[in-house]
């Protein structure tokens, strides 16, 4: 039987909380208290009420890409006959090359985003995406530059 988690109310310092964890989840207590302006033990017990409601479910460590500083990224917008939806979305999952799978609105029906190392590579796997039976139609534009990343 699956667990429902109630979501607590948050009020402001909860949601700045969350903010500063986003910016640095390696951010010490007494620096999140100190920017809070409230006292390490209250910190320390929002934190924890947070954890255990379900608010926040983890810390992650970030890693550089292994393909180095001229990997090609890139976002390719998919049309599918939504019939297919299923059988699309677990042939696209089987690309290494497809680090994130979204289902979006508006005229496209997913966004891939791609991770590859030569402009002729990206070429070839948008050449097996729109071959995937059930895609109709597909939009890409490659990435040029980060200019912020935040964890969600």
């Amino acid at each position: 039987m699956t667990e429902t988690l109630l979501k607590p109310n948050l009020d402001a310092l909860d949601h700045r909380l969350i903010e500063l964890l986003k910016v640095n989840a390696r951010l010490p207590l007494v620096s999140i208290a100190k920017a809070l302006g409230c006292a390490r033990s209250t910190a320390q017990l929002r934190l924890k009420a947070l954890e255990d409601a379900g608010v926040i479910t983890g810390y992650t460590v970030g890693v550089s890409s292994t393909r180095g500083p001229n990997a090609i990224r890139a976002m390719v917008l998919i049309s599918i006959e939504s019939r297919n939806e299923p059988s699309v979305v677990r042939e696209l999952a089987k690309r290494h090359e497809i680090t994130k799978l979204y289902s979006v609105s508006g005229r496209y029906d997913l966004c891939a985003m791609l991770l590859t190392d030569t402009t002729a590579e990206l070429d070839g796997v948008i050449d097996r995406i729109r071959a995937v039976q059930g895609v109709t139609d597909t939009f890409s534009t490659i990435l040029l530059s980060t200019k912020l990343d935040r964890p969600e």
